[in-house]
């Protein structure tokens, strides 16, 4: 089974969880609309390839790493598309979720969510009850505080903050956990993954910068020029256009540079490269050709 049939399965076995009899029917409806159509699914993908590269033999635990995160990040969006945060009226090219359902579903939508990815790892784990406080560790480490996606998003409330360390929590945390969650789900030392999730979930934020400074509403299915309208640190803000794609360029080499030796090397580091190659607008793929 591919990657992307495995994730969608396991998000759909976990979000019907929410539809089973005594769940508010509207709030079980809000769940599903916050997490189909699929995105990109990069960080659930990131899971479960460093899975794979790592031997990947307790599969349903991978498989519910990678759901939980891609949950998680759900929920990150909801909360973030709301009037307090961004005031955004559409996501993935359709009305978020605030917008379509009332802010107080959305709400409860996104911490339902939240619990729901602990919900199915900790129905997970007695495929391998030894992998799951490990995995459970990077999973909440990621999203809670000092350091996940929590933290990052408090620093918009700051007065100040450095915008690398915004970057890594608010987005390269999560890409962090995917690969260590990946690792560990495998049974695999976890610690020389890291950097490979922080450098790719960076470069993935300063490729967000970018679309947010020169893409239309309508190419980013959701509004443009969010940063500039809240006063939000921004790469192209702090280093201009041409040095927002070279510190891209950068973050993506050194991820796959960090790719440690194992039989999926190769194809990983093609992964990631493709990756970056994808986030960009299409005006710079297109030069580039």
């Amino acid at each position: 089974m591919d990657a992307v049939t495995r994730i969608e399965r396991t998000l759909t076995e976990a979000v019907e969880l929410a539809a089973q009899r005594g769940c508010p029917p509207r709030l079980a409806e809000a769940m599903r609309y916050a997490v189909f159509p699929r995105g990109a699914r990069v960080r659930p993908r990131l899971c479960l390839a460093v899975a794979a590269a790592c031997g990947d033999d307790r599969s349903p635990l991978a498989d519910s790493a990678a759901a939980a995160i891609e949950l998680l990040h759900c929920a990150s969006l909801v909360h973030d598309d709301l009037p307090c945060f961004d005031d955004a009226a559409t996501r993935r090219g359709k009305p978020s979720l605030h917008v379509a359902f009332g802010e107080p579903l959305a709400v409860l939508a996104g911490d339902a969510l939240i619990v729901l990815a602990f919900q199915l790892l900790a129905r997970s784990g007695r495929v391998a009850p030894e992998r799951l406080g490990p995995v459970l560790m990077a999973v909440g480490d990621s999203v809670g505080v000092p350091h996940g996606i929590v933290a990052g998003q408090a620093w918009e409330c700051e007065p100040s903050t450095d915008l690398s360390v915004y970057q890594q929590e608010k987005t390269g945390s999560l890409f962090a956990s995917a690969a260590l969650a990946g690792a560990l789900s495998a049974g695999a030392p976890a610690a020389t993954w890291q950097l490979v999730g922080e450098r790719l979930g960076e470069a993935y934020q300063v490729a967000d910068d970018i679309s947010d400074a020169v893409a239309s509403d309508e190419a980013l299915g959701k509004p443009a020029g969010q940063d500039a309208a809240h006063g939000r640190p921004n790469a192209v803000e702090t280093f201009g256009l041409g040095g927002a794609l070279r510190r891209l360029e950068r973050l993506a080499a050194e991820a796959a540079a960090a790719v440690p030796p194992c039989p999926g090397q190769a194809a990983l580091q093609g992964l990631i490269r493709q990756e970056a190659e994808r986030l960009l607008p299409k005006r710079f793929t297109a030069a580039a050709a």
